[in-house]
């Protein structure tokens, strides 16, 4: 405790010192040490010799910005976006492509560092797999709408702060989606439709959403409006239609609360179909405005590749799929596979999963809403038991009683799709008092962003 505060103390809010960064942090910062403390530094790279101002002083940690680069990393690169700076949704462009997937993997190997008692070199964690080309890959965006004066902005929230930045074309945005929200702004400058307005809540259309089926080449558009009555609405509809042929289904999405969540409750169909479609591999899928896709279509191959690679199937297994979403991995799964079971608490994931079961033709798919760690027991039970689990949960990991249910189930291996490699490393802590790792494949899924995804293969001891 005293050394604490001893250390407190000597750091102090607008103090600047010089810091050699050693690692990146997982949101993609310059991680370096000052006196035992350890301070982030965002847009600084391993190996740099920086001078640092400190920004914000915690107990346990400080965080800093960049006074003066001393000693620069052979692998930085100038940002090819112009508003990169500003804008906040990129964190890692000012560092080459190559070298970003080398601290990806840096990124997995820190977590189980911190979480896991296996020794590294036990995990066999291998090299992240990248893109050939990690640029224009994002199929969907959700920008907010606002007035610079009276001019029509669309974009995201700069870092740290709460200014619209208008972003006229992003660069990991497929150029669809950008063309698509351009042209949306002009239409709703043309023909004076309100933009709301959060300080007053007064106004009407608050974000564009885009989505593009990258292999259909369809584009479904829903606009986020705070009231029902959109004014000229069958003049903007025309206006959409006739400038933008591509945009295949206009979907209107009302959100009157004071929320930083995106889509309210209720949503209207305007026009054309309520979905679009949109192509992995063999597997082809409907995609409504609210139903949750892969963002980087081209990575979602290569990624699930790798589940198909680590369940090792051989026609006879009987798997479960938990966190099935739209059932994706199961389905990529079931030509293998003896029987596919999905499992997922959102009923409405469950019908869009069973009609992409029935249109593959699988029968071998079967799909039930509810936990895993109340249907695994029910089936075991009842003498069904999985030979393979795999699980894709959301960022906050497995539940610990499904974990508990998997130690007691015992099949024989378990595939983990991981979105954050600390909650990975926490739950296999948990799996490894029957389980061993015999790998973890780091994926890039979102190139120039702190992210990395990890599919590790489990096996019985």
């Amino acid at each position: 405790m005293k050394q604490q505060k001893e250390n407190q103390a000597k750091l102090q809010v607008g103090q600047t010192f010089p810091l050699t960064i050693k690692r990146l942090g997982i949101n993609g910062e310059g991680v370096g040490y000052f006196k035992r403390q350890v301070v982030f530094v965002p847009g600084a790279l391993p190996g740099e010799e920086v001078v640092v101002e400190a920004t914000k002083v915690h107990p346990k940690f400080s965080e800093g910005r960049i006074k003066k680069i001393r000693k620069k990393s052979e692998h930085r690169v100038k940002p090819p976006c112009p508003i990169y700076d500003l804008c906040g949704g990129c964190q890692l462009q000012h560092l080459d492509y190559r070298q970003q997937l080398k601290e990806k993997r840096d990124i997995v190997v820190q977590a189980f560092e911190r979480y896991s008692k296996t020794p590294i070199e036990k995990l066999n964690i291998k090299e992240t797999i990248g893109m050939e080309n990690p640029w224009n890959y994002r199929n969907k965006s959700q920008f907010q709408v606002g007035l610079e004066k009276t001019k029509v902005i669309a974009g995201l929230y700069g870092l740290n702060s709460h200014k619209l930045i208008d972003i006229a074309d992003c660069m990991i945005q497929h150029p669809a989606t950008s063309k698509v929200t351009q042209t949306v702004k002009m239409i709703l400058q043309d023909l004076k439709i309100s933009i709301y307005n959060e300080q007053n809540r007064k106004g009407l259309v608050r974000t564009i959403v885009t989505r593009v089926g990258v292999q259909s080449g369809e584009v479904q558009l829903v606009l986020i409006t705070a009231k029902k009555e959109i004014p000229r609405k069958s003049l903007l509809i025309d206006e959409i239609t006739k400038r933008l042929p591509e945009v295949k289904s206009i979907i209107q999405n009302i959100n009157g609360q004071k929320t930083s969540l995106i889509f309210g409750d209720e949503s209207i169909h305007l026009h054309g179909s309520e979905v679009i479609q949109e192509t992995l591999g063999d597997l082809s899928f409907e995609l409504s405005a609210r139903a949750f896709f892969q963002l980087n279509p081209e990575q979602t191959v290569k990624l699930y590749e790798e589940v198909k690679k680590a369940a090792q199937l051989t026609g006879k297994e009987k798997i479960v799929d938990a966190y099935c979403g739209v059932g994706t991995i199961g389905l990529w799964l079931a030509d293998g596979a003896a029987e596919i079971r999905g499992i997922e608490i959102i009923p409405e994931a469950i019908e869009d999963a069973r009609k992409n079961a029935k249109k593959h033709g699988f029968e071998n798919a079967t799909y039930a809403v509810g936990k895993a760690e109340k249907l695994l027991p029910k089936w075991v039970n009842e003498g069904w038991r999985p030979d393979v689990i795999v699980v894709d949960p959301p960022r906050t990991g497995c539940d610990d009683q499904f974990l508990q249910t998997v130690l007691k189930v015992k099949p024989k291996k378990m595939v983990y799709v991981s979105c954050n490699p600390s909650t990975l490393a926490k739950d296999i802590q948990v799996l490894s008092k029957l389980y061993r790792v015999e790998y973890v494949q780091p994926v890039d899924m979102f190139p120039h962003t702190a992210h990395v995804e990890a599919v590790a293969q489990l096996v019985l001891r």
